[in-house]
């Protein structure tokens, strides 16, 4: 529950960053955001993105000693561990965000200022840089794909040891209550790293601004919204 709770706020932060100010455009039709607040908006959306992708991980860890090593779990899973392992998590992904916030604050931006987006993404704003933008692109999106290398195997390797485990379990109930208690971190995970994937990893031809748009609207609000929804039902 502490980490479903880190979670949880992770999700309120990251709905808190695009949603309103989506909502205002709409309302009141004026679509104007200033330089320093499309910075400030970029750097936090970035920061609960990378947290959220951190927390999962750690929460793949804990479904591994749970249910791989049950009688030690009180013992490896302390206070303590816990409260590092989350404070590592938001301090990485602080400075990971600062970075790549301060390299798309060294772009120029001298022509069109219109971004086809409802908030302020990366691939939006790198598109609208009047400067070269590939020693930037490439810094951003290596710290991007390292964090989200470094999760996945966290995942996989935890998945891995966890399935192993339950298919040595002889009895099929005690093979159906040890899946179930991994069914909301697998749901999750797979809704979160699913539209993530989709917006930035797809391929270039296949990207327009629509499509964009409504594959972000999908991992910044509605992907929030239904962590909870599952956790609650399954809890």
């Amino acid at each position: 529950y502490f980490f479903l709770a880190n979670l949880s706020l992770t999700d309120t932060g990251l709905v808190s960053t695009t949603v309103p100010n989506m909502l205002a455009n709409i309302w009141i039709q004026n679509h104007l955001i200033s330089y320093a607040g499309c910075l400030s908006q970029l750097y936090f959306f970035i920061l609960f993105r990378i947290l959220e992708a951190f927390l999962l991980a750690v929460m793949a860890y804990d479904r591994y000693v749970a249910i791989c090593h049950p009688l030690h779990y009180t013992m490896v899973m302390s206070p303590g561990l816990c409260v590092l392992l989350v404070s590592s998590s938001w301090i990485m992904s602080a400075l990971c965000s600062l970075l790549r916030t301060l390299l798309m604050n060294s772009l120029s931006f001298c022509a069109e200022h219109e971004i086809p987006h409802f908030f302020c993404d990366i691939n939006p704003l790198l598109r609208l840089s009047c400067t070269d933008p590939f020693i930037n692109e490439l810094v951003i999106f290596s710290i991007g794909g390292l964090t989200g290398v470094v999760c996945v195997l966290c995942l996989i390797i935890s998945y891995t040891y966890v399935f192993s485990t339950i298919w040595r379990i002889p009895s099929t109930q005690g093979k159906k209550k040890a899946l179930s208690t991994c069914s909301s971190h697998l749901s999750v995970v797979s809704l979160f790293f699913g539209t993530t994937s989709s917006v930035y990893f797809s391929p270039p031809s296949t990207r327009s601004a629509p499509k964009g748009a409504f594959a972000s609207v999908m991992y910044a609000a509605v992907t929030p919204m239904l962590n909870p929804m599952i956790y609650t039902l399954r809890n």
